[in-house]
């Protein structure tokens, strides 16, 4: 698709990059360090889409951001009601990968767009179903795939992710950290006609 104003990822995420091309955007990455914090009484459903839009916040700030398009993303995963953030050690991820084990869970991506200081927001939900994960199967995981940049600790893409999702409800690409379905809708208004 092309664009009439230049579009600005606004993320480190590798797989954030990789979907948004495979998608067909042209566009530049310039991430910019934000605080990931959000209120505790904030339901958990909604943190995903609440980190987006104080990610874009950060480009909303700086005027070299104007007639430029912004998109910014998170990606959040839930059990039970628990947020699963990115696990800051491997007891941590292990603990993580544990609860998931057997079970299904909910990923929540959320996305934000912003033009010329108007923020609009979205947000998409799977439900994961893990197949039973061995504790070995476990350490080994975390040993070689370091998943300490992904929440829920685990990639869809690669591990534990390929061998033992059972199956999704929802978007891939959700799961992965960009609900590419949704993006393409809203970056849709700004295309060439």
């Amino acid at each position: 698709m092309n664009l009439n104003y230049p579009l600005i990822l606004g993320s480190k995420s590798p797989r954030r990059k990789e979907i948004l091309t495979k998608a067909g955007f042209e566009f530049l990455t310039q991430a910019k360090d934000t605080e990931e914090s959000y209120p505790l009484e904030m339901p958990h459903n909604e943190v995903a889409t609440f980190l987006a839009e104080k990610k874009a916040k950060a480009f909303a700030e700086d005027n070299q951001y104007n007639d430029k398009i912004i998109l910014t993303a998170d990606t959040t995963v839930l059990i039970d009601n628990e947020l699963l953030e990115k696990p800051q050690d491997e007891e941590e991820a292990f603990s993580m990968l544990s609860k998931l084990s057997g079970r299904a869970h909910q990923v929540m991506s959320g996305f934000c767009v912003l033009f010329n200081g108007k923020f609009e927001k979205y947000s998409d939900e799977t439900l994961v179903h893990f197949n039973p994960i061995e504790e070995e199967v476990i350490w080994d995981y975390i040993r070689n795939h370091k998943p300490y940049d992904k929440a829920g600790a685990y990639g869809i893409q690669e591990g534990i992710g390929l061998t033992h999702i059972e199956k999704l409800e929802g978007s891939y690409f959700t799961v992965m950290g960009l609900p590419i379905h949704k993006v393409y809708q809203a970056l849709s208004v700004f295309a060439k006609r």
